[in-house]
């Protein structure tokens, strides 16, 4: 802000000039006393200059509708969309989410720095303003292998960049507790700013020695139990609804007048699909009010909660010195968004985006991510070695939750060899390393995917992103993977030997080049795809898929050097003598 806008500014709160807008006749949400107002709202350079009695060279008639700030997504990763930053903007405005937070830790785990420095670049100038937490676990732990690895020094110099507010969620709690230098020397670099945690799992004990460290959130509460000692140790608690962790019903009713300042909400990870047909965070306040909390609390998780949490302090409120992010809502349950204006411009109206976008996206960057020799895989390579009088370690998926189970049970075998079965939904899993052609692969047995014939593949696998495939058997699982590296990463349906459906994911195997519309259609073909080899219809199979290879989330989950325990932090064997 220069003199000339600051004078500006003042000239209009104290109407020596008329504002450049006015919205008038509007019930004001007051985020800050949680009550509604009323007044002319002026607006002046994209800021609130005053709420009061106003004229203004331009005059909005809000006809007696409620006027809401507008919405922050407080952690968000946009590769989890499948789509670039800047397709990912023309999908949220219209549900009024005016500022997110990301960590791009996904691309990061593929291309390094080069994957941040994308991310930032993508989303300059868009009307989504996007703020980046910088990920600080790449690789999410050493017992796996991903694309790049991120120390201090490459994280460094993104601290200067105006939009890069702090360190994204630190997922690796062996390392905090363990005085590991490459994480303290992270958590040093980051204290002047905001840190964000990641404590899957941990008690109140764990919770300490986060706070200890200087972790000032976490959105992997799944308990009520979780949800307050992180509250009552002096952390901001993200309540997290996505595509697969689902946790906005188990945590709501923690939220009361006396500790919502402390909350939040974020999506985490959401599908395409997800965001077009439900929402984002407005998603997570209509799921609010309904059960039972009051609109203007839940408002206000959304915008000035978030807002405060992370520092941007002209961002959350309608109010003067904010900038002009609004939204114009007939109900506050319901919450049907009929506009958005983003620094007092209308940007979208009744659900659809406004701005016009003639250009074509064809990024010719991390185009060629998948490193291995797919056309020499055999059947060997995939063999899950069980005997007869052998019990096995087994992954078990809990619907609508990124956490698994360890199971130790009999399974089918041929005497020598772990067989799938669609009648015990047990269906092999593989994880082959694909940045630098290790030639690892991981094996694991899960249960509960509903796999009843054919195989999934998808190098969308958090957070190293390997390439990751379940299957009945073992022919199409090869295939799956073959027509994986052949589209250049995505997501692969086979059934009897051939591809039913495929989406190219060729940014990274993360995101399409392709506009939004175009991967929402190959999205749905995909979905319908599945319907022919899962049983399943009430959890996001790939999404659930691709959590499985996550080792910082209890209980079991699969690396590319095998099966892995959570709680004990090692890799255990699958076959287990009786």
């Amino acid at each position: 802000m220069n003199k000339n806008q600051l004078r500006k500014r003042i000239q209009v709160a104290s109407r020596q000039i008329p504002a450049d807008l006015v919205i008038k006749n509007g019930k004001i949400i007051d985020v800050f006393n949680l009550e509604v107002i009323h007044g002319d709202i002026a607006i002046a350079d994209g800021v609130i200059c005053g709420i009061g009695k106003y004229v203004g060279k331009e005059v909005i008639d809000a006809e007696s509708k409620f006027i809401v700030p507008g919405f922050i997504d407080a952690h968000v990763h946009i590769e989890s969309s499948m789509v670039t930053p800047k397709e990912f903007a023309k999908v949220v405005l219209p549900h009024g989410i005016t500022t997110v937070i990301i960590d791009p830790h996904e691309i990061a785990n593929v291309t390094g720095t080069e994957g941040i420095s994308f991310m930032l670049e993508d989303s300059e100038n868009l009307d989504l303003d996007v703020f980046c937490m910088l990920p600080s676990s790449v690789p999410a732990t050493p017992f796996e292998n991903a694309g790049a690895v991120l120390n201090d020094e490459e994280l460094k110099p993104f601290y200067n960049h105006p939009r890069v507010l702090g360190l994204a969620e630190v997922m690796d709690y062996p390392g905090v507790e363990n005085l590991e230098d490459r994480m303290i020397d992270k958590l040093i670099s980051a204290s002047p700013y905001h840190i964000d945690g990641h404590g899957a799992g941990l008690d109140f004990e764990g919770i300490n020695v986060y706070r200890a460290a200087g972790i000032q959130t976490d959105h992997e509460c799944v308990t009520k139990e979780q949800m307050k000692d992180r509250l009552s140790r002096g952390m901001y608690v993200m309540i997290r609804q996505g595509s697969v962790a689902k946790n906005l019903p188990d945590l709501i009713s923690v939220v009361n007048e006396k500790n919502s300042h402390r909350c939040l909400f974020c999506t985490d990870d959401k599908h395409l699909d997800d965001l077009i047909e439900e929402g984002s965070i407005d998603y997570n306040i209509r799921f609010a009010v309904k059960n039972g909390l009051d609109p203007l609390i839940a408002i206000q998780m959304a915008s000035i909660n978030a807002a405060q949490c992370f520092g941007l302090k002209q961002k959350g409120a309608i109010a003067p010195g904010f900038t002009a992010d609004f939204l114009i809502i007939e109900d506050l349950k319901t919450l049907t968004i009929e506009e958005v204006y983003k620094a007092g411009k209308l940007i979208a109206k009744n659900g659809q985006y406004l701005r016009l976008d003639s250009s074509e996206q064809r990024f010719k960057f991390a185009t060629n991510s998948i490193h291995l020799n797919s056309n020499q895989l055999t059947k060997k390579d995939l063999a899950i070695h069980v005997k007869n009088n052998q019990k096995a370690h087994v992954i078990e998926v809990i619907p609508n939750q990124i956490e698994t189970i360890k199971r130790l049970m009999k399974v089918p075998t041929d005497g020598e060899r772990f067989i799938p079965s669609s009648e015990k939904n047990l269906a092999k899993l593989a994880l082959l390393e694909r940045h630098k052609n290790t030639g690892n692969i991981g094996l694991a047995i899960v249960k509960g995917l509903g796999l009843t014939n054919g195989a999934i593949a998808t190098t969308v696998a958090h957070d190293s992103h390997n390439l990751i495939v379940a299957g009945t058997n073992d022919e199409d699982m090869i295939y799956a993977i073959q027509k994986m590296q052949e589209i250049g990463g995505g997501l692969v349906v086979v059934k009897d030997g051939k591809p039913i459906s495929t989406l190219p994911l060729t940014i990274g195997g993360l995101m399409s080049d392709q506009n939004y519309e175009t991967v929402a259609n190959q999205l749905f073909d995909v979905n319908r795809a599945l319907f022919e080899v899962s049983k399943h219809r009430h959890f996001n199979l790939f999404l659930t898929l691709s959590f499985l290879s996550l080792p910082v989330i209890p209980e079991l989950k699969i690396t590319d050097l095998g099966l892995f325990d959570t709680t004990t932090f090692q890799h255990i064997k699958i076959a287990v003598d009786e």
